[in-house]
C-alpha cells in the first residue's frame, strides 16, 4: 500500500467531498459508479487503503485512517484521527470512532478552554463486524473476529471471537466460526 502524498490528498478530499460521497450507496439499484469512486477516492486520500474496499456514501475520516482489503467504511460513519482497520472489516451505518477527548481535569477554567488530551489511536483487527450506531472510544482495540453489537458504546478493549453489546458495551458470549476468508478463486 502507498502512503498518498498532499497534493494527492487535497485531490482526493476535492473528488470525494465534492461529489463521491454524496452519490448513492453501495447497494443502491442506481449505480453511478460510486463504489469505484469512493475507492479512488480513498486510495487518493487514506494513509494506507487496500484492495477491493468500500467507502459508502456521506463516511466522514481521518487522513490518518488505514484500511486494509475487503474493509468497509459504513454510511455516514465518522472516523476522527487515527484508526487502523484490518481485513474483512463490515461497519454498519452511523458508526463513529474517536481518537481523543476533550480536557476536563481543571475545575477552574471552562472545559472548552483546557484543550484535548492526546490522541490514542484505535485498532480494529481482522474480521469484525461492527453493527449500527456504535461509538468506539479513543484507544481501545477490538479483537479479531469480534461482533460489537448496534448501539454499543466501546470504552474498553474487546477480546477477539467475543459479542459485545450495551452502554458501555461490555462481552456477552465468545463466538465461534471460521475467521475471513477470502471468496472462492483468490489467494490469501
Amino acid at each position: 500500500m502507498e502512503k498518498p502524498g498532499r497534493l494527492r490528498r487535497m485531490i482526493g478530499a476535492a473528488l470525494y467531498y465534492g461529489l463521491a460521497k454524496h452519490l448513492p450507496p453501495s447497494w443502491s439499484g442506481l449505480k453511478l459508479g460510486q463504489t469505484a469512486l469512493r475507492r479512488l477516492c480513498g486510495r487518493l486520500m487514506l494513509a494506507e487503503c487496500g484492495k477491493d474496499v468500500n467507502i459508502e456514501q456521506g463516511a466522514v475520516f481521518s487522513p490518518k485512517v488505514r484500511l486494509a482489503d475487503r474493509s468497509g467504511i459504513g454510511v455516514n460513519a465518522r472516523i476522527y484521527g487515527a484508526c487502523s482497520i484490518g481485513r474483512c472489516v463490515m461497519m454498519g451505518e452511523g458508526v463513529t470512532i474517536i481518537t481523543r477527548n476533550h480536557r476536563t481535569a481543571r475545575t477552574d477554567i471552562p472545559m472548552m478552554d483546557q484543550g484535548f488530551e492526546p490522541e490514542q489511536p484505535v485498532t480494529i483487527d481482522d474480521d469484525v463486524w461492527i453493527g449500527d450506531r456504535v461509538i468506539i472510544l479513543p484507544g481501545v482495540h477490538v479483537g479479531r473476529g469480534s461482533i460489537l453489537a448496534a448501539g454499543a458504546v466501546v470504552t474498553h478493549d474487546v477480546p477477539p471471537y467475543t459479542l459485545a453489546a450495551g452502554v458501555p458495551a461490555r462481552v456477552i458470549r465468545k463466538r465461534g466460526g471460521e475467521a475471513c476468508v477470502p471468496p472462492p478463486g483468490q489467494k490469501e
